[in-house]
């Protein structure tokens, strides 16, 4: 039967990509002369384009696989603990391409389902080399920050633990280490009830506050945003941080050399004041010397555009703290 008045049937959608190669080539010919063999240029990039517009993950799962290969051979554990030239460069970079590959949510699904996690979580603990403890967090949390699958099946192997402990242990030799677990143990948490569950029960808020002191100030603006984020998610957290001295803390941090950290810890802060007394009453401390460094801060901030919200957060808090009566002072006005 001719479709259309033409004189060639209906075609069959294509089964493989060549298939769909061959239906990009032809579409649009409407009297279908004779042509001259593609060149293999132009072959090569019509296949890379069809590759990319149906999600490219034939070579990328070949690529998970190679790098897990990797993982799953012999390292020197011993050869170089700082992460030297020495080092194990391999599996080291084998992590690095991992990460990158699992920002990609079908990547990560992939990761998984090839018992990726396992692997990973493995590389979690001393005395493995500082590079793959790092790595491996980042892998892990590139895998968990959009993947509730992962998520859970993470925690149910039992990550946070080794995270925890390279967050709240002795300074790594690697600063990358806590760092990249603390950025783990955010995507772990966030949005996941198991997860909070397990980081209260495993100290986790007093980790967390630890790292508000930490000399490396991405770790400490880090920790910040976590606290904050953590804060906005699960109002009911303000008693126990609170209780753990993390008005102190923040206090303490924002009196250091002005970065990307101070933002989020004077959004904290106006959260553990928001409806929240004992909050109110732990800012208003005269040792903290809040009110002075905020009115400070303030004067500082005015008409600095790339600091708009900081000085929000600073105006916040001296309404909340400094600019009400003291019986409503914790009410959100």
């Amino acid at each position: 039967m001719e479709a259309g008045g033409g004189g060639d049937p209906p075609r069959e959608p294509p089964r493989s990509l060549q298939g769909l190669l061959e239906m990009a080539v032809t579409a649009g010919e409407p009297q279908r002369p004779p042509r001259e063999p593609m060149g293999e240029e132009r072959q090569r990039w019509l296949r890379a384009a069809v590759a990319e517009a149906m999600g490219g993950t034939g070579g990328e799962l070949e690529e998970l696989r190679r790098c897990l290969d990797v993982l799953g051979g012999p390292y020197p554990e011993e050869e170089e603990p700082k992460g030297g030239p020495g080092g194990p460069g391999a599996h080291e970079q084998a992590l690095e391409e991992l990460a990158e590959l699992c920002e990609s949510l079908d990547n990560a699904k992939d990761f998984c389902s090839l018992g990726g996690l396992e692997v990973v979580v493995g590389l979690l603990r001393p005395p493995l080399p500082p590079p793959l403890r790092a790595g491996a967090a980042r892998v892990l949390g590139a895998c968990a920050q959009n993947l509730p699958e992962a998520q859970f099946r993470a925690l149910t192997l039992g990550a946070l633990q080794p995270l925890l402990e390279a967050l709240r242990g002795d300074p790594d030799p690697d600063p990358r280490v806590p760092n990249r677990a603390l950025f783990a143990i955010s995507c772990l948490v966030r949005g996941q009830p198991h997860g909070l569950e397990q980081f209260e029960r495993l100290g986790g808020l007093e980790a967390l506050g630890g790292a508000l002191q930490s000399p490396h100030p991405p770790l400490r603006a880090r920790a910040a945003f976590v606290v904050h984020s953590l804060l906005r998610e699960h109002p009911r957290l303000r008693e126990p941080l609170c209780r753990g001295g993390a008005i102190a803390r923040l206090g303490a941090l924002l009196r250091t050399e002005h970065d990307g950290a101070h933002e989020h810890a004077l959004g904290a802060l106006c959260s553990l004041a928001t409806d929240f007394p004992e909050g109110v009453r732990e800012c208003r401390a005269p040792p903290l010397g809040l009110e002075e460094l905020l009115r400070e801060r303030r004067e500082l901030l005015r008409g600095r555009e790339e600091f708009q919200e900081e000085l929000e957060h600073c105006e916040r808090l001296l309404q909340l703290c400094f600019e009400t009566p003291p019986e409503d002072g914790g009410m959100d006005r």
